[in-house]
């Protein structure tokens, strides 16, 4: 087994963009005529149900706009956690080398497919160059420059060149905020060019730390009181009304050492309220943003030539902590705190476990797509898929399909037609391990025995058939060991 830790992966990312070679392009049209615009927005460490369109009860008017005028995804996989996706979304393969083909380099690729390129938020990865750049360092204060709690100066990235008079520049900073200014920058800044725009944007938002702006929190302060478990049936009852699931598809059980709400003192329950308020609060504000987005592509004539996309890098978060300094309260400058696993567990609702888990609950993703004009308004597509698929799926519609990548495009199922699938699909990330071939998964988490499951009948895994089908568990596991000898994954 090929392990590097999380230095050694990003060292090799590095390495592989400064050396990635961009692939043949396989026969298409490069001179496509009306090749629409490109935005894809992921936001980090959000749970499968958090938003209205997937279950949620947090106000996400604008993202559901996008859900009820486009296609909502199912079935679609991150790798769950930060780094592994982002290095999937960006090369349009396993994290890591893939040592059986050759690798693109997203950036680079849409302009090569004659697209101007930007992207704005956080940064884990190189991602090749882009036309223009303002980027930050993962899990840092949303209130200042800095990347961390004590206050370690750390200025962004304007095209690469640290910018660090921007704290003055920009008093009212909130990271949320920023980027969504500097992305629609960009786009005022060459509305005149010809070329279609291709922009990535990286919302920290919700990851840890719990900072959010007064007025959002508030909004959110005593609707949470009902406590998880009733959020969870609250959520689960949503999803199966909206279509996002059916009932052959259960409420997973409250995941193990998770109090039932009732069992906490009334002192901890506004505690936990409080908690989960500010991470619902951090998620509307990325809607508003998102609202704030679309509506500069609308004023400036593009709305009915764009294909935006929408996403998660993994599963709702389970780091717990008590926070500080302490006796503080989530929200403010200067604080650090987490919406724990309690909650964590209500937002990848119906299913189990969470980011670093390769069980349903980490590595699902809600994924929407919207194009005015192609996709058909609230449809879904309940096919496996994967998240090194959306840029194979950006070329797709740029008229430039690369070969010889282990994304595949979605962009047939925009225009009703059928897609190509995967037949395999494996994980490795820290403790977590899987593989899944058509309705078979297994999963193994650190020591623990390999579990196998049919996520076809059971998607929420609540029965374990490795003792049933031992020829089945035999299969995957070899999948998951060959693969793994090909590809260089993070380990313990």
């Amino acid at each position: 087994m090929i392990e590097l830790n999380r230095r050694d992966f990003l060292r090799t990312s590095a390495a592989l963009a400064a050396t990635a070679v961009l692939p043949k392009w396989a026969p298409a049209d490069a001179d496509k005529p009306n090749r629409p615009n490109i935005i894809v927005i992921m936001v980090d460490d959000m749970g499968f149900s958090d938003i209205g369109c997937y279950g949620g009860e947090i106000a996400t008017p604008n993202i559901d706009r996008l859900a009820n005028r486009g296609m909502r995804f199912t079935q679609c996989y991150n790798n769950a956690k930060c780094e592994p996706s982002r290095a999937s979304l960006f090369t349009a393969n396993y994290p890591g080398w893939y040592a059986r083909g050759e690798t693109i380099l997203w950036g680079p690729a849409m302009k090569a497919a004659g697209y101007r390129t930007y992207r704005v938020g956080k940064v884990h990865e190189t991602g090749g160059h882009f036309d223009r750049a303002w980027t930050m360092g993962a899990c840092g204060s949303y209130w200042d420059l800095r990347r961390d709690a004590k206050d370690e100066p750390k200025a962004p990235l304007l095209d690469g060149k640290p910018i660090e008079d921007s704290a003055k520049k920009y008093p009212d900073f909130y990271t949320t905020d920023f980027f969504t200014d500097r992305a629609i920058e960009f786009l005022e800044q060459d509305k005149g060019r010809p070329e279609p725009f291709f922009l990535y944007v990286a919302y920290n938002a919700p990851h840890y730390p719990l900072h959010a702006r007064p007025d959002d929190i508030a909004r959110y302060r005593g609707k949470y009181m009902i406590g998880w478990d009733k959020l969870r049936e609250q959520r689960y009852k949503r999803q199966l009304e909206l279509g996002v699931i059916d009932k052959s598809v259960p409420l997973s059980p409250r995941d193990d050492g998770i109090p039932a709400w009732e069992s906490l003192s009334k002192e901890d329950q506004e505690k936990q309220d409080h908690l989960m308020a500010t991470y619902a609060a951090m998620i509307d504000r990325a809607d508003q943003n998102v609202g704030r987005l679309l509506a500069k592509v609308k004023e400036l004539g593009q709305e009915q030539n764009t294909l935006v996309m929408f996403l998660s890098d993994n599963g709702g978060c389970s780091k717990s902590g008590a926070g500080f300094p302490a006796g503080s309260e989530p929200g403010p400058k200067g604080t650090w705190h987490f919406v724990g696993r309690n909650w964590a567990n209500a937002s990848n609702t119906p299913f189990r476990k969470y980011k670093t888990w390769d069980h349903e609950g980490g590595i699902s993703t809600p994924l929407i797509a919207y194009w005015p004009g192609h996709i058909k308004p609230n449809t879904f597509d309940r096919q496996m898929g994967n998240i090194m698929d959306i840029p194979v799926t950006c070329l797709d519609v740029a008229g430039k399909k690369p070969a010889r990548v282990g994304g595949l495009s979605l962009a047939p199922v925009f225009d009703g037609k059928e897609r190509e699938l995967h037949e395999t699909l494996c994980w490795a990330i820290l403790k977590g391990k899987a593989a899944r071939k058509g309705k078979w998964k297994a999963v193994r988490y650190g020591d623990e025995p390999w579990r196998l499951y049919d996520v076809e009948a059971d998607r929420t895994e609540s029965t374990d058939l490795a003792g049933k089908e031992p020829a089945k568990l035999k299969e995957l596991i070899a999948i998951w060991d060959d693969w793994n000898s090909k590809c260089k994954c993070i380990g313990e």
